[in-house]
């Protein structure tokens, strides 16, 4: 034996590398039994691999024999002789090398998701096994993958170690650089009035924004429906597909208004012709303010009823006391202004109207009871039937006492009989009367004193400017200047309270229920009278004169 002869056969006993390990080769399916593919590779025996390696993600094995197919030689030859053979390893091999080349190229790779594990997922690299981060799975976070799972996706390798094996890939990379495509031919072909479908990315409180397929629109809360809606999340959620309308496009700040009511009817169009004026209709309350509250009559038009338009009777009353949010009223339109979109509805005018129906009842001169409410610096306030009120003015308590007095005597829930004087069923006003259940003394004095006569009266009050009287009952004013004849008498301190006083009546104001009376009228109707029956001054006598004999004259009269 030679030399060389005993080299080969130490190498061959020592097991030192074979040529064929750590390659791959091609070789022939013999046969497949149980759980393993027998492969002749052209050795000194065949190989087993086990079927598990020729599956795919998802699929079980499609192999039979006589197929050809590549394997990576492990081992040249095992304890038993056999040689070691590897399908997946020479998968990845092959995937490996494609793979660098792809990497180098910064090209896209095509994998399969089929596995979760922490952080995120693995990837089939035809072969090759890629980690993919849970973050690199979708632009927007994803919280079902299941869709994903065992069908063929776009990558990116952002990172591989050969000598390690690790492959991180990202399939964000692919969807941003799609979407940067899509959003630069989105933009340059965009348009006022043009019709996108979207999905909804965000939602706020003033709006939702929408993936248009790389840029974002803005869907503004007033124009989602024609509808009032509160808030967006009550029409949208995110990610739903929906169908908008470009609304307003800027190109400098590439700002997008959207629109989802824009595509169907207005329903204020014709609006006018659909609820006129003195109309009655059902519609439902949507929304109750401090100043009124909303009803829609229908999808996309609302009406205002004013709180001044929603009860008769309760005028300073909170709205929400007397409807609720989706309570079905029957309304009246008041207004209808197009233009603005405004429709004024009234409540109260679907009601029948108390004040109506109280002069339908009482008519002026009625008696009616009721009680007193509320008491004023000008009158009482008496609660009546319909659940309306009444005013008694201070100057309809009493024919002889002053207001205040006569709103003194009376207390909240005194119960009161009252006349009906006037109803004013535009202004919502009844006028009753307290006074006017009696007769009023004024006319019934009044009616035995005449212009011109000579009464007694007794001194109520003394005043600057001259005295009050009570004459039968009666208030009369003598002026401090028809005191007396006499300038120097003029003085109304020379009288005293309870001093009785003779008076012409020099004027009667049954409307302001006043007299006024005069003492110089009285002394002057008198010298007129005693120079008629005396004589005058012509005849030489003086007046006093003539006064004299008439005083005693009347004198020696009495003392008979």
């Amino acid at each position: 034996m030679t030399m060389e002869d005993f080299a080969a056969l130490l190498d061959e006993t020592m097991g030192v590398a074979n040529p064929f390990e750590g390659s791959v080769i091609k070789g022939i399916i013999v046969r497949v039994e149980n759980d393993f593919a027998v492969i002749d590779v052209g050795l000194k025996s065949e190989g087993r691999v086990l079927l598990k390696e020729f599956a795919t993600a998802g699929r079980a094995p499609e192999i039979k024999a006589g197929d050809a197919i590549d394997v990576f030689v492990e081992r040249y030859e095992d304890k038993n002789g056999e040689v070691v053979l590897s399908r997946e390893k020479a998968k990845r091999e092959e995937a490996w090398t494609l793979l660098e080349k792809s990497f180098q190229d910064n090209q896209r790779v095509t994998g399969v998701i089929f596995g979760r594990v922490k952080g995120g997922f693995t990837v089939d690299l035809s072969g090759a096994v890629a980690f993919l981060p849970g973050s690199q799975v979708d632009i927007r976070p994803v919280r079902d993958i299941t869709p994903l799972l065992g069908s063929p996706q776009p990558f990116q390798i952002l990172k591989m170690d050969r000598s390690r094996g690790n492959i991180v890939v990202s399939r964000r990379a692919v969807l941003e650089e799609t979407r940067a495509e899509q959003r630069s031919e989105l933009i340059e072909n965009l348009k006022e009035g043009q019709i996108l479908e979207g999905v909804v990315k965000n939602i706020t409180d003033y709006g939702a924004f929408v993936d248009l397929g790389g840029v974002d629109g803005l869907l503004h809360v007033t124009d989602i429906a024609w509808k009032r809606i509160n808030h967006p999340s009550e029409a949208l959620h995110i990610g739903q597909t929906v169908k908008v309308q470009v609304i307003r496009f800027n190109p400098e700040t590439q700002r997008i208004s959207l629109g989802i009511k824009q595509l169907d009817a207005d329903p204020w169009e014709g609006v006018e012709a659909k609820y006129p004026v003195q109309a009655k209709f059902v519609g439902r309350v949507t929304n109750i303010t401090d100043y009124g509250a909303f009803v829609e009559l229908e999808p996309g038009v609302e009406g205002l009823v004013h709180v001044s338009e929603m009860s008769w009777t309760k005028k300073n009353v909170h709205p929400g006391k007397i409807v609720s949010t989706s309570q079905e009223v029957e309304v009246m339109v008041l207004d209808v202004d197009p233009q603005k979109r405004r429709i004024s509805l009234g409540l109260k005018q679907c009601l029948s109207n108390p004040w109506e129906s109280f002069v339908e009842k009482f008519p002026v001169g009625t008696l009616v009871e009721g009680e007193v409410k509320n008491i004023t610096e000008f009158g009482l306030f008496i609660g009546l039937s319909g659940d309306i009120d009444g005013m008694v003015h201070m100057s309809d308590l009493s024919w002889d006492k002053s207001g205040d007095a006569a709103i003194a005597e009376y207390k909240k829930g005194d119960v009161v009989n009252a006349k009906v004087l006037d109803v004013d069923v535009e202004k919502e006003r009844i006028s009753l009367g307290i006074k006017q259940l009696g007769a009023d003394p004024f006319q019934d004095a009044v009616a035995n004193v005449k212009k011109g006569d000579i009464v007694t009266c007794a001194v109520t009050q003394v005043t600057e400017n001259g005295l009050e009287v009570q004459v039968d009952g009666m208030t009369g004013f003598i002026r401090k200047s028809e005191l007396s004849r006499e300038r120097s008498e003029q003085r109304p301190e020379r009288f005293a309270v309870g001093e009785k006083i003779d008076a012409k009546v020099t004027m009667i104001e049954k409307g302001a229920r006043k007299v006024t009376l005069s003492v110089k009228a009285r002394e002057i109707d008198e010298e007129k009278a005693a120079m008629a029956e005396y004589g005058s001054s012509d005849s030489g006598a003086s007046l006093g004169d003539i006064l004299g004999a008439a005083m005693r004259r009347a004198q020696s009269q009495d003392d008979k």
